[in-house]
């Protein structure tokens, strides 16, 4: 149903209602109205990466791991797969009288803010720091969410509305000021693009202040958002955050006033309970009743819009439809897809036959929560990293050697241990007598994530710094001195220090959190089942000191585009087992102002294994003073080579990668020379020494 039609109807019904009525509509958990045989509805539920917090549904991989697969045509799959999920589950739950929180069909879901600091907690919701990958994933994710039948699937929500990323202790409180160029270059792009390409439905705002102003009551965002894009969808506040407006932010005094400033700058549902205080507003003269009206109209038109009035072509999925063999697969191809290898001295993949004991140590081995993320859903089955390992290994009547080797953050095990480390000897033993070991390390849920979610110890979920847990790098140490071939598999959803191990250890995989069964995936990629081809979605720095502060907002030295110092691992870096290198690149069609893209012939060849890789576009403008200092993401493309395979690849690069932006938020196209990258990594002299390969340099002048 198009959204006129739908607007018609919602406000046909919603003029049935009383103003008690209206009102109700705008709470989060909205009651049923039965004189209009309008059934109760929870507008709150969650999709990030899977259907989530509402029993059995297929797990896929961490957002951040999802954005390392460089794949919007992957997301499109994965959003279509949950909607479906969501959809068999909504059916199931309403023909059952069951109107609960998590039973709807309004995912707040994708994450679109920037990961523009290593410590923030909840990075790993997101698809990493750069602006170009946020849009294309979060175009393509919502694309999948909402479908393109003759009504939404489900509703998507983009999130949160701006510039959220920390600190998250502060964030009921906190001021986020951002210049009008990073508004404009960083933090704004992949809401536009949500807005303007995917069609998104809603968009929540954020707890935080931006500019002076609460994201959720803000005039000069909703401007942005209604004003300049367009945004026809409903808004919805991040939870209790219009509470925050009088309890934190003291913007205002007391609720009511709260109450009227969110709905007269545009927010529809209150994910909390001050808008039970919308009522007073009204009698008190501080609120015109016409805003309830249009937010009710609003929210009803996606609930018309979602065929929740009507019999749809969605209503036969039911149960069957869930976590289906398909879906599984398409959840250990993203996990496929996201595995980053970040360093590789020819050991990998391991040769099965040459093994007779392997050894699997570490905290995160044999972790179930390091699987999944946060925003979870449940899973019928779960692989771990050491499953998956002994499922290979065992099969080919080999052995498997297993020891925890630490807990994750504490410095025992066992509570009534004398000895700090008390599961180190047992490593010890076990890497003795393996011919490999395997370590498994990293964080979860539980150490980096939103604040008071899961008991988060650290900063309320945020990261002091980049370290590993000090029982971890403890045993790391232990066993890297043994003189034993170590294998590291690092499970995080945020950039850690891995400089030990990138010295010492032989291959270093990260991992992420990659799903219910990404242990069986993990396992695949270390015995050479598949080829690892992720690339790092945000920059592996060395550590924090030369970082500004995390309460910072500028971009000045943060992410790839601005940093001025060396990483360990450079955004867009990752090794495969193949060997991919451009032989060439050409333009297909030129790079014009007045054109909307431009097109880029790459011929390219694969000198080692099969694999997956990807092509990866950086411009730099080289006569605008407003440009970043180092080359930006412009284009990427997923390829998949055989060995010795040499083919040519079209590679569309949006106008927009030439624009520069000023420090009035103005963007355009300045000057006209411009260097164009193409290659499987960043130019940058890091990316160049690690991959041991330079992109290609295309020098163009616009016309």
């Amino acid at each position: 149903m198009d959204r006129k039609a739908a607007r018609e109807l919602a406000r046909e019904l919603v003029l049935k209602m009383t103003i008690d009525e209206r009102a109700s509509q705008l709470r989060y958990d909205a009651p049923a109205i039965p004189r209009l045989n309008i059934p109760a509805y929870n507008w709150w539920n969650e999709a990030l990466h899977g259907v989530a917090r509402a029993g059995v549904a297929t797990m896929f991989p961490q957002a951040i791991a999802m954005a390392a697969a460089f794949d919007p045509e992957l997301m499109v799959e994965v959003g279509d797969c949950i909607s479906t999920e969501g959809r068999a589950k909504y059916n199931e739950s309403s023909a059952r009288g069951d109107r609960d929180i998590y039973k709807g069909l309004t995912f707040w879901s994708p994450n679109v803010n920037i990961f523009r600091d290593p410590r923030w907690g909840r990075g790993h919701e997101t698809y990493g720091e750069d602006p170009e990958l946020t849009s294309r994933l979060g175009v393509a994710f919502v694309r999948g969410i909402q479908g393109d039948g003759e009504y939404m699937k489900a509703a998507a929500c983009a999130k949160h509305f701006a510039v959220h990323s920390g600190p998250e202790a502060e964030r009921h409180r906190f001021n986020a000021a951002a210049s009008p160029k990073d508004m404009e270059e960083t933090y704004l792009p992949a809401f536009e693009a949500c807005v303007k390409e995917g069609g998104v439905e809603a968009v929540m705002g954020a707890y935080n202040r931006t500019n002076g102003e609460p994201c959720c009551g803000s005039p000069a965002l909703q401007e942005i958002l209604r004003g300049k894009w367009g945004f026809e969808g409903h808004f919805v506040s991040d939870c209790w955050a219009i509470a925050d407006f009088h309890e934190y932010h003291k913007i205002t005094a007391r609720p009511e006033e709260s109450v009227k400033l969110a709905l007269e700058n545009g927010c529809d549902v209150n994910c909390g309970c001050t808008y039970q205080r919308i009522l007073n507003a009204i009698a008190e003269g501080l609120l015109d009743p016409q805003y309830v009206t249009e937010s009710c109209v609003r929210l009803f038109t996606t609930r018309y819009m979602l065929g929740m009035f009507d019999k749809t072509e969605y209503d036969s999925l039911n149960r069957l439809d869930v976590e289906t063999p398909e879906h599984l697969t398409l959840s250990r191809k993203a996990a496929a897809e996201s595995l980053v290898l970040l360093k590789n001295d020819g050991i990998l993949p391991l040769d099965l036959e040459s093994l007779q004991t392997v050894g699997v140590i570490g905290p995160n081995a044999n972790s179930r929560t390091a699987l999944i993320g946060n925003y979870h859903g449940t899973a019928s089955r779960y692989i771990t990293v050491l499953e998956g390992i002994q499922d290979i290994v065992e099969s080919a009547g080999k052995r498997v050697l297993y020891a925890e080797g630490c807990h994750l953050s504490l410095d025992k095990t066992e509570g009534l241990s004398q000895n700090e480390g008390d599961r180190i000897m047992e490593a010890k033993a076990v890497a003795g007598l393996s011919d490999v070991i395997i370590l498994v390390t990293g964080l979860d849920e539980t150490l980096e994530g939103e604040e008071g979610d899961t008991g988060n110890q650290y900063f309320s979920g945020d990261k002091k710094d980049l370290h590993l847990p000090a029982s971890q790098e403890k045993l790391m140490s232990e066993l890297l001195l043994m003189g034993k071939p170590v294998v590291l598999v690092n499970m995080s959803g945020s950039a850690v220090d891995l400089r030990l191990a990138q010295e010492k250890a032989r291959a270093v995989l990260q991992a992420w959190y990659p799903g219910s069964e990404g242990g069986c995936v993990v396992a695949g990629a270390l015995f050479g089942k598949v080829s690892p081809s992720g690339k790092l979605p945000v920059t592996f720095y060395n550590d924090t000191e030369d970082l500004p502060d995390f309460d910072d907002y500028s971009m000045e030295n943060r992410t790839y585009r601005y940093y001025r110092g060396t990483p360990l691992y450079p955004f867009g870096y990752g090794l495969t087992y193949g060997g991919c290198r451009v032989l060439g690149a050409e333009w297909k069609k030129q790079p014009d102002s007045a054109g909307d893209f431009a097109e880029l012939d790459v011929a390219v060849r694969n000198y080692g294994a099969d694999t997956e890789d990807v092509l990866q576009v950086y411009v730099k403008s080289e006569d605008s003073d407003w440009a970043p200092p180092n080359p930006v993401l412009g284009a990427f493309r997923r390829v998949r080579l055989e060995r010795g395979e040499e083919r040519s690849f079209t590679v569309r690069v949006p106008m927009r990668a030439f624009t520069t932006v000023d420090g009035q938020g103005v963007r355009c196209i300045r000057g006209k020379g411009f260097s164009v990258y193409v290659g499987f990594s960043q130019p940058d002299k890091r990316s160049v020494e690690l991959m041991g390969a330079e992109p290609v340099c295309v020098f163009v002048e616009m016309k």
